[in-house]
């Protein structure tokens, strides 16, 4: 795929004609993270597991492994599902504890009724599949609205694109509140920090609570079920356009039932208009 680009034109950087085709210039760089192909099979059966299941463990990942007919170690399982980045939904005695230098934050949404854009945004990361390796994806979601203002793709689980994700869904806006899990891009205090810096109340779910984000699982599940299972990708840019596509119809053409049947852009553009966006009461 990267043949589409000519890093020897001198009329056209390489930065335009990402643009031309419609690609980041970040993911142009990307290679897929490389695995075994028997750690790939066994990567997207957990992976297909989990999206069903979000609040199952490794234990009950493996149980239903087992009746499929695939066997796998608790060691093994453990591993796959930290490189999968799916660590922080078991934890593990002496494990679970956050880095030493990051600060924790409490979970401020137990309880709470959000019905106003705004009020409260999550973020998060999920695996995505190719069939030469894998990537990660983030994105920005309104709790209200279901809308996604930004994601980003990488092949590592550095907290730089999670960054990108989030300085790009600011260009829209301003939430409340913040909510993530407990993992380590946004424990880290580059995303903290900035998140403080724009008077951001910082969420984090309770250890082992998927469902305190229950948000964005909804929006892997749609993303995976009507998008990633479906087209297979082979590579990453590929996988970059066919994701764009699929956020723009999610956002603009998809019909949400929690929303009456309307997109997420429309609610969103409905309320900014009617003047209903979340303002905290002082």
């Amino acid at each position: 795929m990267r043949l589409l680009v000519d890093h020897d034109h001198h009329e056209i950087t390489i930065h335009r004609q990402c643009e031309l085709l419609g690609l980041s210039r970040s993911t142009y760089y990307y290679a897929p993270a490389m695995a075994s192909e028997e750690d790939l099979v066994l990567m997207r059966a957990i992976d297909r597991v989990y999206t069903d299941h979000p609040y199952y463990g490794w234990r009950r990942i493996r149980i239903v492994l087992e009746r499929e007919g695939i066997l796998i170690g608790r060691d093994r399982i453990l591993g796959l599902m930290k490189r999968m980045g799916l660590e922080t939904i078991f934890p593990r005695r002496n494990l679970s504890k956050p880095h030493p230098e990051h600060q924790v934050y409490p979970y401020l949404l137990r309880d709470v009724e959000v019905h106003q854009c705004n009020h409260v945004w999550s973020t998060d990361i999920t695996y995505i599949p190719l069939s030469r390796g894998f990537i990660y994806l983030c994105a920005v979601i309104d709790w209200s609205s279901r809308r996604v203002f930004s994601w980003r793709l990488s092949n590592t689980l550095d907290v730089g694109f999670c960054l990108e994700a989030l300085e790009e869904a600011l260009l829209f806006g301003t939430p409340y509140i913040f909510n993530t899990d407990q993992g380590s891009q946004f424990t880290c205090r580059r995303f903290t920090e900035f998140l403080k810096s724009r008077g951001i109340r910082i969420s984090m779910d309770g250890r082992g609570r998927a469902t305190d984000n229950a948000i964005c699982e909804r929006l892997w599940r749609s993303v995976k079920t009507e998008d990633i299972y479906l087209k297979d990708y082979q590579d990453v840019i590929p996988a970059e356009r066919g994701i764009a596509e699929y956020f723009h119809f999610y956002n603009n053409d998809r019909p949400h039932q929690s929303l009456a049947y309307t997109t997420p852009m429309t609610y969103h553009k409905e309320a900014e208009y009617r003047g209903e966006l979340y303002q905290p009461i002082n």
